[in-house]
């Protein structure tokens, strides 16, 4: 890239993981990333194929599934195809696109938790309503807002970001195309920039939060009420493994957004991100297999059908 602060940036280079173990890395993440395609991609034909699953509650996970294969898609194969080939460049068009991809469903995955806690939150306050209350077009309206917001939010994001001047460097210090590490490049006043990330993460953070934690609160008091001890145990296990997806995921991206600016930051940021943006997806399909008794169940069944 040629000096000079009106040249235009081709290429970006993404220095994500430095002088580590490339090797050892690649074959950790190809792991993870194999993982979760097939946890991911498995539990989505479970679910269109068994007739059990066929309630709000799995159209919602079957989302969750789709939304979290495309996010780790959107950053994964890139990063393993620089440990192989060692070129850690990506073009400028290449990096917008990466970019709007992965916060397109990043975002949509904080409303699909949001959404799937409302409909815990009516299956168990107002379990007589329920099927009049979470009908098929109220979740698709569900759905689609979720997507709506993700987009919207990734082309702000997308359109400010790359609408700056880059003539300090073209090195990213991340492993993919995220805005703080590409800001940091900028020779242009990102004043703009900054305050829309926090006011953008801050408000789809606080109000997925708001939501889900106004359900859980309510989910709570309804379990407490209960006189019966298996009906208790049963309404708390339908929400376990929503309710521990949803400490990981909002842990991960508080930590990785809203954290204090420090000298390591850039290095909390890389974890924060291979946890949020990796693993999790590994995670999620596996939280809801294990704890989940009508998807061990329909499992079983098509264990039975094939051996």
């Amino acid at each position: 890239m040629a000096q000079g602060n009106n040249t235009e940036v081709t290429e970006f280079f993404l220095q994500g993981f430095g002088g580590a173990q490339h090797k050892f890395l690649f074959i950790v993440f190809l792991v993870i990333y194999v993982t979760s395609l097939v946890g991911n991609i498995g539990m989505i034909l479970l679910i269109k194929t068994d007739s059990r699953l066929r309630t709000p509650m799995y159209f919602f996970l079957q989302h969750l599934a789709f939304v979290d294969l495309c996010s780790t898609s959107a950053i994964t194969p890139k990063m393993l195809h620089n440990f192989i080939v060692g070129n850690i460049s990506i073009s400028f068009g290449g990096c917008v696109m990466q970019l709007l991809v992965y916060a397109t469903f990043a975002t949509s995955d904080c409303y699909l938790l949001a959404a799937m806690a409302v409909d815990r939150y009516v299956a168990i306050c107002n379990p007589l309503h329920y099927p009049i209350v979470m009908t098929r077009r109220v979740c698709i309206h569900l759905i689609a807002g979720s997507y709506v917001m993700g987009s919207i939010n990734a082309s702000v994001h997308t359109g400010f970001t790359f609408s700056l001047s880059f003539c300090r460097s073209n090195t990213i210090y991340h492993f993919f195309c995220d805005v703080p590490p590409i800001l940091a490049l900028s020779c242009s006043n990102t004043d703009m920039n900054i305050m829309l990330l926090a006011v953008l993460v801050g408000f789809n953070l606080m109000s997925t939060v708001l939501v889900i934690a106004y359900s859980y609160i309510s989910i709570t008091v309804a379990i407490l009420k209960m006189s019966s001890t298996t009906g208790r145990r049963k309404a708390f296990s339908t929400c376990a493994s929503h309710l521990i997806a949803v400490t990981i995921f909002y842990g991960t991206l508080s930590y990785m957004y809203l954290q204090p600016h420090s000298n390591n930051v850039q290095d909390n940021m890389k974890v924060a991100s291979i946890c949020y943006g990796i693993v999790i997806p590994m995670l999620n399909p596996l939280i809801y297999s294990l704890r989940n008794k009508e998807v061990k169940e329909a499992l079983k069944g098509i264990g039975a059908k094939v051996f």
